[in-house]
């Protein structure tokens, strides 16, 4: 044999050398290592008779809100209030000039005062000249003019008295009181200037809101499920507050009750307009405030609920993570039904007992090996609805 035969076999040789080691590489490469098991919470769900609320976007409006307007005519001489002042019913807002009206008092009750005399000695004609008319000592036309002044007499001290009612009445009305107790708006006339010429002077406006309403409209699906399964005749409602700020995610509370529903139903946006009144005593909530109102629904139906962060969907719907006795995440399809930010209820798709996780939900999958803790007694259905405050007196006792 040549040595460039030699040579070529040592070539050869080496290469399927090569080739034989980069496939064991390959090979051992292509059997990767395991993850360690996703540490994940979990809530077991059960079947209760959980409080029910649903939610709606609403606007706040004034309990009442009167207009302030001058009812006679006259120059403004007096303010009383500062301007968005707090004041109670019967307190002074303004005053008119008032001599005038005093004037067409006095005036009136001198008249009735004249008319009053003149009746009384109408009055005792009448009964000197009946002895004398009974023994034909008088003309009984004498009798009858008499009787005539006396009644007219009595009809113009009657028209004196509507008179001076009506005279104090215009005098009373040059003092303004609040008619209502809140919050007074800015004056919208400066003392000195003429009112009430020709038109009912709007002077300022109150608003009453030691209680306020809250106007929303649900779609008619909610409230058609509201009137499936309330269970009280009067439904508690709060509406919460959004934070401006650094407490832009914090919610003011603010409780109450259902007090009106309307009785069609929009044809434009399909929902009900419905209101609630609301507690405001502390006067923390405007009126035109946008807020969120919760209505409750019922105690008496059993579901069963999940966090609404372990909800997730796909073209193929919605669906949930459980675990399984290998403690392994299964996908698991679910429909829905009633739902706010704290809870979703499940129509199908769980039963009793089954493990839903809520946490490390971006790295599960379905099949990965979970290493579960059970959040059930602080992040559980029940306890969401402690910490909110979600479980109505009635049902906490």
């Amino acid at each position: 044999m040549s040595i460039s035969q030699n040579f070529f076999y040592s070539i050869i040789l080496s290469v399927s050398l090569l080739v034989l080691s980069g496939c064991g590489d390959e090979k051992v490469a292509g059997t990767p290592k395991a993850p360690p098991p996703l540490n994940v919470e979990t809530v077991t769900v059960q079947k209760k008779k959980y409080p029910v609320w649903v939610q709606a976007t609403g606007m706040t409006k004034a309990v009442s809100d009167q207009e302030i307007r001058a009812r006679v005519a006259g120059r403004l001489e007096k303010r009383f209030f500062e301007d968005g002042a707090t004041v109670k019913k019967g307190d002074k807002l303004f005053l008119i000039e008032q001599s005038q009206y005093q004037s067409n008092l006095d005036a009136a009750r001198s008249r009735k005062d004249k008319n009053e005399a003149e009746l009384l000695l109408a009055i005792a004609d009448v009964k000197r000249y009946e002895p004398l008319v009974k023994e034909g000592l008088a003309a009984r036309a004498t009798l009858e003019q008499y009787e005539t002044k006396r009644d007219s007499l009595i009809a113009a001290v009657a028209a004196d008295e509507a008179a001076v009612r009506n005279a104090e009445l215009e005098l009373s009305y040059t003092l303004i009181t609040a008619p209502i107790s809140g919050q007074v708006s800015a004056r919208r006339v400066d003392v000195g200037n003429l009112v009430g010429y020709g038109e009912s002077t709007l002077l300022t406006t109150i608003v009453q809101t030691d209680k306020i309403y809250a106007y929303f409209s649900p779609s008619e699906a909610n409230v058609q499920r509201l009137y499936k399964f309330r269970s009280r005749k009067e439904l508690p409602v709060f509406i919460e507050v959004r934070g401006q700020g650094e407490d832009i995610f914090k919610r003011k509370r603010l409780d109450g009750f259902l007090d009106f529903s309307n009785n069609i139903v929009d044809p434009l946006t399909s929902t009900v307009s419905m209101r609630a009144t609301i507690d405001n005593e502390d006067h923390s909530v405007y009126p035109g405030t946008f807020v969120y109102v919760n209505i409750f629904i019922t105690d008496q139906v059993p579901f069963i609920m999940v966090p609404p962060q372990a909800i997730f969907e796909d073209q193929l719907g919605k669906f949930v993570y459980t675990v399984d006795a290998n403690d392994t995440a299964q996908r698991t399809d679910v429909k829905t039904t009633l739902s706010s930010r704290h809870y979703v209820a499940i129509r199908s798709g769980l039963k009793e007992n089954d493990k839903v996780v809520i946490s490390g939900l971006a790295k599960v999958k379905d099949g990965r090996l979970l290493s579960t803790k059970d959040m059930t007694e602080t992040k559980g259905i029940e306890a969401v609805m402690k910490k909110y405050d979600l479980i109505p007196e009635e049902v906490q006792q």
